[in-house]
C-alpha cells in the first residue's frame, strides 16, 4: 500500500467511526417523575429527568371556568412535580403558558407571579385555539440543577 493510499483508508475509517451513532448515555438514564396520587394510566409522565435536567408535562390546573383558580392549581401540580424530581423552582429556567384567552394575561400573571422567586425563569405565553378540557390555561416547565 502506498503512503497516500494508507492515508486514504485512515481517513475513511476516521469518518466511519465519526458517522457510527453511539449510545446516548443521558437518555439511557432518563428517569421517570410521577408524584404520589397522580394518575398511571395515561399516556405520558408527569416529568421527566435526563441528566440535570428536568421536563415537565404541560399541566392544567382544577378546571373550573376561572384563569387564576386554574393557574393557582396548575402551577400547584407543576410545583408537586419539580419537588418530588428534587428539583426547586428556582431551578425553573423555561415556562411556556397556553391561554384560552390572552385577555387573561394579566389576570395569570397576578398568580403566576407569586410561585417564581427571583431570578424568574424565562416566558413564553400564547393563545390558543382550545386547550384539553376546555381549561383556560395549561402551563409547562423545564428546570435544570446547578451543582
Amino acid at each position: 500500500m502506498t503512503r497516500l493510499s494508507i492515508s486514504t483508508a485512515v481517513a475513511a475509517l476516521a469518518l466511519a467511526l465519526l458517522a457510527t451513532p453511539t449510545p446516548d448515555l443521558a437518555a439511557q438514564q432518563r428517569r421517570v417523575v410521577n408524584p404520589p396520587g397522580t394518575p398511571t394510566h395515561l399516556p405520558f409522565n408527569n416529568g421527566v429527568i435526563v441528566g440535570n435536567q428536568l421536563w415537565v408535562a404541560g399541566m392544567e390546573g382544577d378546571v373550573n371556568g376561572n384563569v387564576r383558580d386554574e393557574t393557582r392549581t396548575a402551577l400547584e401540580k407543576i410545583k408537586s412535580v419539580v419537588e418530588t424530581a428534587g428539583f426547586q423552582m428556582t431551578d425553573v429556567v423555561a415556562v411556556q403558558v397556553y391561554l384560552a384567552d390572552i385577555n387573561e394575561f394579566a389576570a395569570m400573571n397576578e398568580v403566576y407571579r407569586t410561585f417564581f422567586p427571583d431570578p424568574k425563569p424565562t416566558r413564553t405565553t400564547v393563545q390558543v385555539a382550545r386547550l384539553v378540557n376546555d381549561a383556560r390555561v395549561e402551563i409547562t416547565v423545564t428546570a435544570v440543577k446547578t451543582p
